[in-house]
């Protein structure tokens, strides 16, 4: 080790981790007055949010929207300058491709779980939509301290709700199985509804009918021109004008607290110690850095479990292509199908379809949680398999002109039923250690806001405000749209 190449610098924070997260953190303990360096593994920033092209286009190839309806991610754009930039969708409606057609998504719904039957009629069989009108006579179904959205909705609704429905749209987001899925963590506002109503589809329509006295306003969700692989770039940019260090190809092999009370952070012949450090890195990785400083939180994260999937990116000439309007469609995994969503870009972006009007561009997803057999296969059989499931759902049978294949191992960490516990625990263990926080995508929602509101907290924690991961810990930040899958 070299240590001419140690620093040590007072108000130093180090943040290990160069995704939407740590640059975040950064961005934070640089509004605080004090320095940062963020020390990133591989040979760029941005995590899970990555800009690319296909036929001369730029296009997202992971997460491509962020909600807007938490203010994190977009005030955290403005604030970086691309407050000029950002977009809602150009159309907001989107269908299920369910036995064998496209159907309109339906409305009136809390992530997929209705407030009346006919809110789902041309989605559900009739003996679905039978089943949910029993839901009023059904004696009470306790939730406990949490439970499955899938095994609580089934219960009280019928399974056909969650297999067509519910699934699909959770699927969207964890590319998990809703039979698994923590309904405390991943739809909290349809956890602490349970608690108190005996009748779930009364708990949704009390849920909508606060949701309509707020009068929220404006588009659910936001791009931004050039994707939304442009945030962290922009946000990097700020750190460093700021004074802030941005490392890439660093990763860190070692994290040691001093008898001084700082911290010794080494990453290849670079050796740091700083104030404090916040770890801003998936779980596995987080797990084998807290190992010998917080054993206790290394055990909880090195349990995380998550899913690998898969982008396809194809682009077509327009003149050869005729697909149905909207933003694209979900696909529910009972229907046995390969892809699990596609995304008609070129519609649901207007700087896609204005920077090449001749070019339409549109992505498939496959992978869930649990499927190894497809993700092995080379990118030619995915693209040929996403192909196939789009003829079938949509008639289209043109030759793209270009394609792209962008594969996410273990790209979105799963929230299983008791998840809030876990990182409960894992920040009990965290407290107890000085100088030390943690954020990212497997504590409190893997969407781009969720994963800002994180960092956020994490800093405030160094700083010896304890509210936000306190509120976090109780209240999940609800995820919706915008991970890395569709």
């Amino acid at each position: 080790m070299r240590e001419a190449q140690t620093r040590t610098e007072a108000g130093q924070v180090v943040v290990i981790g160069g995704g939407i997260a740590g640059l975040a953190a950064a961005h934070r303990v640089l509004a605080g007055g004090r320095r940062v360096t963020v020390l990133e593994a591989s040979d760029r920033v941005g995590g899970k949010l990555l800009p690319g092209e296909i036929a001369g286009v730029r296009v997202d190839l992971g997460a491509e929207s962020m909600l807007a309806r938490r203010p994190e991610a977009v005030a955290l754009a403005r604030e970086v300058g691309l407050a000029g930039r950002l977009q809602p969708p150009a159309t907001a409606t989107a269908s299920i491709w369910t036995r064998g057609a496209l159907c309109p998504m339906p409305k009136g719904h809390v992530m997929g779980v209705p407030g009346t039957a006919a809110a789902l009629a041309g989605v559900l069989s009739e003996e679905g939509l039978a089943r949910i009108e029993r839901d009023a006579d059904l004696p009470r179904t306790e939730v406990g301290d949490d439970v499955a959205v899938g095994e609580y909705v089934a219960a009280r609704l019928g399974r056909e709700v969650v297999d067509r429905l519910v699934e699909p749209l959770l699927g969207g987001v964890y590319a998990g199985d809703a039979y698994r899925i923590s309904m405390r963590s991943a739809v909290p506002q349809l956890y602490q509804a349970a608690l108190t109503h005996d009748s779930l589809t009364e708990a949704v329509r009390e849920i909508q009918a606060k949701a309509a006295a707020n009068q929220q306003t404006g588009p659910v969700f936001m791009g931004i021109e050039g994707g939304v692989g442009q945030l962290p770039l922009a946000v990097a940019e700020s750190v460093r004008a700021r004074g802030g260090e941005i490392v890439t190809g660093a990763p860190v092999t070692e994290l040691r607290r001093e008898a001084s009370g700082g911290w010794r952070v080494v990453a290849g012949d670079r050796v740091l110690r700083a104030d404090a450090v916040v770890v801003a890195v998936p779980a596995p990785a987080a797990a084998a850095l807290l190992r010998a400083e917080a054993p206790g939180a290394a055990a909880e994260l090195a349990a995380v479990e998550y899913a690998s999937m898969a982008l396809i990116t194809l682009a077509y000439r327009r003149a050869d292509t005729a697909l149905p309007a909207g933003s694209g469609f979900l696909v529910p995994p009972v229907d046995g199908r390969t892809i699990k969503a596609s995304t008609f870009a070129s519609q649901k972006w207007g700087w896609i379809a204005d920077e090449d009007p001749d070019t339409l561009v549109l992505r498939t997803s496959v992978g869930r949680y649990g499927e190894t057999d497809i993700l092995g296969r080379d990118d030619a059989h995915l693209v040929d398999v996403s192909r196939r499931d789009l003829k079938q759902a949509t008639g289209l049978d043109a030759t793209p002109v270009r394609t792209r294949v962008t594969r996410w191992t273990d790209g979105l960490p799963q929230y299983p039923v008791g998840h809030h516990a876990r990182v409960a625990r894992v920040r009990e263990h965290i407290a107890k250690v000085p100088g030390l926080a943690v954020c990212g995508a497997q504590y409190d929602g893997v969407g781009i806001p969720a994963c800002i509101a994180s960092a956020y907290a994490a800093v405030d924690q160094l700083d010896g405000d304890l509210s936000g991961v306190q509120d976090l810990t109780a209240n999940p930040v609800q995820s919706l749209h915008g991970g890395a899958g569709e």
